[in-house]
C-alpha cells in the first residue's frame, strides 16, 4: 500500500509538484525562524503575501493552460497594463461608472485572446511571434491612450480597492491591548476564484483533458478525434479573459493606470508556472503547483522587505535561478521517464 502510493507521488508528474509544495514550505519555515521578530510569524504577513500577488496569480493560471497545451503567451503583462490604464482612463476621463468600466475591459480581455488564438489556431502561425505582437500592439495602445499616470478616483472602485475582509483567525494584540484581525482584499477571493475554477476546468472538464492531450501529443491528439485547433482557440480565449481579470485585480492594488505598468510580467508568470511544475513542452501541469510557484516569489520579496538592506533586484536574480533549476529538473524528469517507458 505505501509502495503503491510512493509510487503515485514520485513516479508520476506529482513528483513536480511535490518539489514545489516543499520548497516553498522550507523557504517558509526559513523565513519564521529568521525574520519572525520583523513580523514574518503574523497571519497579515502571509495574507499580504496574498493581497500583492493577486493578478499574478490569476496570469500563472491562464499561462498554465497555455503552457499545458504546448503554446506560451509573453502578451500578458501587457494586457495587464493595458487593462489598467483602459480602467483608469475610461473612469477619469471618459466618466464611465466602475462596473461598466470593468465589464468593457473583460470583454476586450476575451476579444484579444480570440484575436491571437485564431492566428495561432487556426492560420497556423507560431505563438512566440503572435505573442510577441501581441505584447507591442498591447504596450503601444497603452501609451497612446495616455503616457502621464492617471490615479483613479472613482468612489466605487476605491471602496471596492480599499475593502478589508476580516479572517477570524490569527488575531494579533497591539500595544494598546487592542485585538486586531487579519484582513484581505476583495481582489484575493477574485484571484482564489479564477485559480479554482481553472483547476475545476482542468481536472473535471472534457476541454481539461483535451488541453493535456493536445500538449502532450498533437498528432495522438488529432488520431483521438478531438478538434486540436478549436482546443487551442478555446485556451487563447480563456488566457485573454484571464488577463484581463488579471489586470483588474492589479489595477484594484495600483488604483491607478501608467505606461510602464506590469512590465516583464509575463516573465513572471511563465516562472510561477514552470517553477510550480508545469512542464514547457506542454501536456503536463497543474494550477496548484502554480500557485505555490507564486508563493515562492511572493516568499522571496518578504525575505528581501524583512532584510531591509538587500537589493529589490534579488528577486529577479533568485527568480531566475529557481526557473533555471527547474527547467533542469523537468529535463531531467523527462529523461527519467522516457527511459522507464523504454
Amino acid at each position: 500500500m505505501k509502495g503503491g502510493i510512493l509510487k503515485k507521488t514520485f513516479g508520476g508528474s506529482n513528483f513536480l509538484l511535490t518539489v514545489t509544495v516543499a520548497m516553498f514550505a522550507v523557504m517558509y519555515l526559513i523565513g519564521y525562524a529568521i525574520f519572525g521578530d520583523q513580523g514574518f510569524r503574523n497571519t497579515q504577513t502571509f495574507l499580504n503575501m496574498l493581497i500583492d500577488n493577486t493578478g499574478l496569480i490569476i496570469a500563472a493560471s491562464g499561462m498554465t493552460l497555455v503552457l499545458i497545451a504546448g503554446g506560451i503567451d509573453i502578451s500578458v503583462g501587457s494586457v495587464v497594463g493595458l487593462v489598467c490604464m483602459m480602467l483608469a482612463d475610461l473612469m477619469e476621463n471618459k466618466g464611465v461608472a466602475a462596473p461598466a468600466a470593468i465589464a468593457l475591459v473583460l470583454a476586450f480581455g476575451v476579444l484579444f485572446g480570440a484575436v491571437q488564438g485564431w492566428l495561432i489556431a487556426y492560420l497556423r502561425l507560431q505563438p512566440f511571434i503572435v505573442t510577441l505582437a501581441g505584447m507591442f500592439f498591447a504596450r503601444g495602445l497603452t501609451s497612446m491612450i495616455s503616457v502621464e499616470q492617471i490615479a483613479i478616483t472613482n468612489p466605487t472602485f476605491l471602496a471596492m480597492a480599499q475593502k478589508n475582509i476580516l479572517v477570524p483567525f490569527g488575531a494579533t494584540v497591539n500595544k494598546r491591548g487592542k485585538l486586531l484581525f487579519p484582513f484581505i482584499h476583495p481582489n484575493v477571493l477574485i484571484a482564489l476564484a479564477a485559480l479554482a475554477a481553472v483547476w475545476y476546468v482542468c481536472r473535471y472538464t472534457k476541454f481539461g483533458r483535451s488541453l493535456f492531450a493536445v500538449g502532450g501529443n498533437e498528432q495522438s491528439a488529432l488520431l483521438m478525434g478531438l478538434n486540436v485547433r478549436r482546443t487551442k482557440f478555446k485556451t487563447y480565449v480563456l488566457n485573454g479573459f484571464l488577463a484581463s481579470l488579471a489586470g483588474l485585480a492589479f489595477c484594484l492594488n495600483t488604483t491607478s493606470g501608467f505606461v510602464e505598468q506590469a512590465r516583464g510580467f509575463e516573465m513572471e508568470a511563465i516562472a510561477s508556472a514552470v517553477i510550480g511544475g508545469t512542464l514547457l513542452t506542454g501536456g503536463v501541469g497543474t494550477v496548484v503547483g502554480t500557485f505555490f510557484g507564486v508563493l515562492i516569489k511572493a516568499t522571496i520579496e518578504t525575505f528581501i522587505r524583512c532584510d531591509g538592506t538587500l537589493s529589490s533586484w534579488w528577486n529577479k536574480i533568485v527568480l531566475s535561478a529557481l526557473l533555471c533549476f527547474f527547467i533542469v529538473l523537468q529535463s531531467l524528469f523527462a529523461i527519467w521517464k522516457s527511459k522507464r517507458k523504454a
